[in-house]
């Protein structure tokens, strides 16, 4: 996966690329809370790699005095710890400099988000340590809770009242080689929690009525999936516009509506993002430049902003046949719905200089994408109407 949205992403793909890929891995494997079992797994993978012949080492494991957790570290190497004083208390860190200097192929590092206490290191978050081994070569498999993500974190608080104070940068997280979510019910969280697999007994009655209430697991669930669906989707159109760029591969819809400076155009677009918004698809706003008037660039700019305000993503097309580039634009982008503003050109126009609307639902109907045909409306009202029947049924 790229790295994307901050420049230290950026700085890190011209300044280490060469010996990340040489190292071949950042793992992560993601949870929606404590206790689905990020860090079982994370174990569990690198004792199977270890038994595979790779030198893995325990850079640092967080096992909560969970026994079965403890168990899964087995015959694997552990790196001596760090002890650092701090306040008048002994804290126990992962010593990077102790990691680095045993250079093993992968080191397994705990809780990504985590901060370093101060003194330990000369990095203040745990992802940082993580950054400096890719580095300098060596694969690392680690471990986040989705509610640490920068750019999720303000909605986990929001949704269940407690503040999220670790936090990791989302280009972090995205600069893994591979995400795996680690998925548990909200049921059998709590039936874990309850069983005393997650926190000491004395905890328990705390947790249940608060951060671990049925709600908020499966709002913080629902948020993990999406985050690792996003992901996933992101990949799947990379490797498609690489090798598979005829074919419509409908694993989500993804909306496109095509903007014209026609009078109603506005009101085409709201409904198109109704359509999107439903299908909780993307919406992509597309217009084919030609030489417009005045009056229509006018129009188009009104729609630029509604198509922004609806949160469409805008995009100009350089192409001499509207409709061919229409379509050669939804299916490069794997779109899997137009949306058409109806013509108000006269039947004898139509006749004469040919309908792009027709033409659009010939090419969609060839590239199996459907259509919609939106009736306009003044600007007097927005009201619904009905769609008209996809491509293929118009043929």
């Amino acid at each position: 996966m790229s790295q994307r949205g901050d420049p230290r992403a950026e700085r890190l793909d011209e300044d280490t690329a060469d010996t990340v890929a040489a190292a071949g891995r950042f793992r992560l494997y993601m949870g929606a809370v404590a206790g689905v079992g990020k860090t079982w797994a994370m174990l569990d993978e690198g004792w199977r790699r270890h038994q595979r012949g790779s030198d893995v080492v325990v850079g640092f494991v967080e096992t909560h005095g969970r026994l079965h957790t403890a168990e899964q570290v087995r015959d694997l190497e552990v790196v001596p710890r760090k002890v650092v004083e701090y306040r008048g208390a002994r804290f126990e860190e992962m010593d990077l400099d102790a990691v680095l200097a045993r250079k093993p192929e992968v080191a397994l590092v705990d809780e990504l988000a985590h901060t370093n206490v101060p003194g330990s290191g000369r990095h203040v978050k745990r992802y940082e340590d993580v950054l400096e081994l890719l580095a300098a070569g060596i694969s690392v498999i680690s471990t986040v809770n989705v509610q640490h993500l920068e750019s999720i974190a303000d909605a986990v608080e929001t949704i269940t009242g407690v503040a999220v104070r670790e936090r990791v940068p989302d280009w972090v997280v995205r600069s893994a080689g591979q995400l795996e979510l680690v998925d548990s019910s909200p049921e059998q969280l709590r039936r874990r929690m309850v069983h005393g697999n997650i926190y000491p007994a004395e905890k328990v009655p705390q947790a249940l009525s608060g951060f671990f209430r049925q709600e908020n697991l499966t709002a913080l669930r629902e948020l993990a999936l999406r985050f690792v669906a996003d992901e996933t989707e992101e990949d799947l159109l990379a490797f498609l516009e690489r090798h598979h760029q005829a074919v419509v591969w409908e694993t989500t819809e993804r909306i496109m509506v095509a903007v014209t400076g026609a009078p109603g155009i506005d009101a085409v677009v709201r409904r198109a993002a109704r359509i999107a918004a439903r299908a909780k698809a993307d919406l992509h706003a597309v217009h084919v430049h030609d030489d417009e008037a005045p009056r229509v660039k006018g129009a188009l700019a009104e729609a630029h902003t509604v198509a922004t305000d609806v949160g469409a993503h805008w995009h100009d097309v350089q192409a001499s046949d509207p409709a061919l580039g229409l379509v050669r634009f939804a299916s490069d982008h794997q779109i899997t719905q137009i949306v058409l503003g109806s013509t108000r050109r006269s039947r004898w126009h139509e006749l004469t200089s040919g309908s792009v609307v027709r033409r659009v639902l010939r090419f969609a109907a060839d590239a199996g994408i459907d259509v919609h045909v939106i009736a306009r409306r003044d600007h007097r009202g927005d009201a619904e109407a009905p769609s008209a029947p996809d491509a293929r049924d118009q043929n």
